[in-house]
């Protein structure tokens, strides 16, 4: 898969590219990073500007990115922005992503981008929860790890990204999870995972599940 981040903080990606397991998958061709500094596409100084009809904040011009995307004359498969106010991004979607050869991401920043650039450039949107960050590399980062895990070869054993609790619940919310010791500081795991009723572990296990939903609720 191939992966191109237009950002205004290159930077930002040495750490996550530096990881070992990325950096394995980099040398095997698995996963192939560009990293696009913004910057190097703005039309005069200014890469924002003051938003039209007035209002706090600073919009990033439609010119840097539109420049960018074409210099690079590339067929994307998907050109995607976090953002939230979007679809939440889920595992199904992470799983479908996964598939695809050549991903796009804009990473956002100031108050926003202008919005001829999601009307007409980015074909996905997507958010990962109904709060701000200072900077759309954060979310960026956690989408595209979500993404290259499911890929063969990124992980050790590709079952390992297929064999999760949460994954094989069906992305449903995961039940206590407790290994050894069985006493810790007075610190007991509850008996019944030691009682090797496998029937009544389950119905255990999915009423600790349906109280997690309600307390969530």
């Amino acid at each position: 898969m191939i992966i191109n981040i237009i950002t205004l903080f290159p930077q930002f990606w040495k750490s996550f590219l530096s990881y070992p397991l990325i950096k394995k998958a980099i040398k095997n061709n698995i996963l192939n990073f560009k990293i696009h500094n913004l910057k190097n596409y703005v039309i005069g100084k200014k890469i924002d500007d003051y938003p039209y009809g007035g209002g706090h904040g600073m919009i990033i011009k439609i010119e840097p990115i539109y420049n960018c995307i074409n210099k690079l004359n590339i067929n994307f498969n998907e050109i995607i922005f976090l953002t939230p106010d979007a679809k939440l991004f889920n595992q199904k979607i992470a799983i479908k992503l996964s598939k695809l050869k050549n991903l796009l991401f804009i990473c956002g920043h100031y108050k926003g981008i202008d919005q001829r650039i999601r009307d007409f450039i980015i074909t996905k949107e997507y958010s990962i929860g109904n709060y701000i960050l200072s900077n759309g590399e954060i979310s960026t980062l956690v989408v595209i790890d979500s993404i290259i895990r499911l890929i063969p070869g990124v992980l050790g054993n590709i079952k390992s990204a297929f064999t999760d609790s949460f994954y094989k619940n069906n992305y449903d919310y995961e039940y206590p999870l407790y290994t050894r010791p069985y006493n810790f500081k007075n610190m007991k795991v509850p008996n019944i995972l030691l009682s090797g009723n496998h029937k009544k572990i389950i119905k255990w296990r999915k009423l600790k599940i349906f109280i997690k939903k309600i307390k969530l609720l």
